[in-house]
């Protein structure tokens, strides 16, 4: 898969904000009681107005019991769960071992995927729909239904009253570049269909992702977070923050359109030993966060 993305780089500056190596040191070795965390985990009488959590493929070289326990160190507590190595299992027994193990370190799910729909069945569309719906998750991530597929996934979604969320995968979808794309076709289905923005894959297609996140508006039901030092190449991913994403203002714009959804860190690199970078993305999210109040 060819490294370059054929577009024309957005306009933007190299950080959001201006972080100090001080300040961030200290955010990273501070204990979890004395950084400002908590968004994750609101108080019953103040909901956050972006809520961060983890996408699991970021530990897929990991189990799960040792990804709860990377989970616990980031105080991280909301998990978009994927069927890789033992995170979410497909098979029903399997599934619920790994319920009860989330259910005691506190960690919920709120999402499920990235899941494929390949086949126009009704059999295999249920059958995902059920794994989500033993999950608990109120929101399953989709990689490819064809548009053709929508209107049996469309059926499913009033039956089960599951949104699904078309997750964009960039210039090399054949189907998906942008949310725009997704846009276009579930307009004027039922509201429970909606988009995953990758703001990777959106940059990479050309697409200014905070104008996507207005356009999307409401039909916007989980966003998964990266960074990149490049638009025009996807192998550049680094720690957020450390990157030319827009962040700031992508946070600005979902506060702005009342998102109520979760921002999942989604961090595909360095899969042996990824918690250095995810400590330090978390650890700037949160700080643009706390700087917006949000």
């Amino acid at each position: 898969m060819s490294k370059n993305w054929p577009l024309k780089e957005n306009s933007v500056s190299r950080r959001d904000f201006v972080r100090s190596g001080a300040v961030l040191t200290a955010a990273l070795a501070a204990p979890s009681g004395l950084f400002p965390l908590a968004q994750e985990r609101p108080s019953a009488d103040k909901e956050p107005a972006v809520r961060l959590g983890l996408a699991s493929y970021t530990f897929r070289n990991f189990s799960r019991a040792q990804m709860i326990g990377f989970m616990k160190q980031l105080n991280v507590f909301a998990l978009n769960a994927k069927d890789v190595k033992d995170h979410l299992p497909t098979d029903t027994q399997a599934e619920t071992a790994a319920l009860a193990d989330y259910a005691p370190a506190g960690i919920k799910l709120h999402g499920a995927g990235v899941i494929y729909f390949a086949k126009d069945e009704d059999a295999d569309v249920r059958m995902k729909f059920e794994y989500c719906k033993r999950a608990g998750v109120s929101v399953i991530v989709a990689g490819d239904p064809a548009p053709e597929t929508l209107p049996r996934i469309e059926k499913f979604v009033k039956e089960y009253d599951l949104r699904i969320a078309i997750h964009n995968h960039g210039p090399e979808d054949k189907l998906w570049h942008s949310p725009l794309d997704v846009l276009k076709v579930v307009k004027n289905m039922d509201p429970r269909i909606g988009c995953c923005i990758d703001v990777g894959h959106t940059v990479g297609a050309g697409t200014d992702v905070v104008q996507a996140i207005h356009e999307v508006g409401p039909r916007l039901f989980n966003v998964h977070m990266k960074d990149l030092k490049s638009f025009q190449d996807k192998e550049s991913q680094v720690a957020v923050g450390e990157g030319i994403m827009p962040v700031r203002k992508i946070f600005e714009a979902l506060v702005a359109t009342k998102y109520n959804g979760f921002v999942d860190l989604e961090y595909e690199i360095h899969p042996d030993d990824p918690m250095p970078g995810v400590i330090a993305s978390f650890a700037y999210m949160r700080g643009v966060l706390a700087g917006l109040g949000a």
